[in-house]
């Protein structure tokens, strides 16, 4: 298993001790930072650990700030992405039996460290339970996929913009 992991500069502490609790359990860890204690912005690293989620190049992924709920927004962002805030065991179970969360979002700053270890085995442990939550699940992929890439919208616009060139430049030459 390989997870993927990033923090802020709130989370560095927490983050080294997630870290050791992986590989601890022979878990590949992909750091994608931060690395010091400067300030720096959450999304940077949010963003990076959801994509590799999303690309398969990891299996699961887990984020820290200081509450959670920053890295959760952006998380969240990224298409095939279902991260959850989890401040308990049981919600760390729920994350992943009903709704399959690929990553766990933890707040250092709410969150002990002998916490946090239950609620990354508890998060590891569990399986999705599929049967009526995949129908759920299945409704959240369908709504991402109506949503329109920055891509498709550009490579739209141009197609529009040549298509309004043809027929202005017949129009001109009458």
């Amino acid at each position: 298993m390989k997870i993927a992991i990033g923090c802020d500069h709130r989370g560095i502490d927490f983050k080294s001790k997630v870290i050791n609790i992986l590989k601890s359990k022979d878990i590949e860890v992909i750091d994608v930072g931060a690395n010091t204690n400067q300030s720096c912005d959450y999304p940077d690293f949010g963003f990076r650990v959801a994509e590799i989620v999303a690309k398969n190049e990891a299996d699961w992924g887990i984020l820290i700030c200081n509450s959670g709920i920053g890295m959760s927004i952006v998380a969240n962002k990224v298409k095939g992405i279902r991260a959850a805030l989890c401040i308990n065991e049981k919600l760390a179970e729920y994350a992943r039996l009903h709704n399959d969360a690929n990553i766990l979002v933890i707040g250092a700053g709410f969150v002990s460290d002998e916490l946090a270890e239950g609620i990354i085995n508890k998060w590891l442990d569990t399986k999705f339970e599929g049967d009526r939550h995949i129908k759920r699940l299945q409704k959240i992929s369908d709504f991402e996929e109506k949503q329109v890439s920055k891509e498709e919208c550009d490579r739209l616009v141009k197609k529009w913009q040549d298509e309004v060139r043809k027929w202005q430049s017949k129009t001109w030459r009458r």
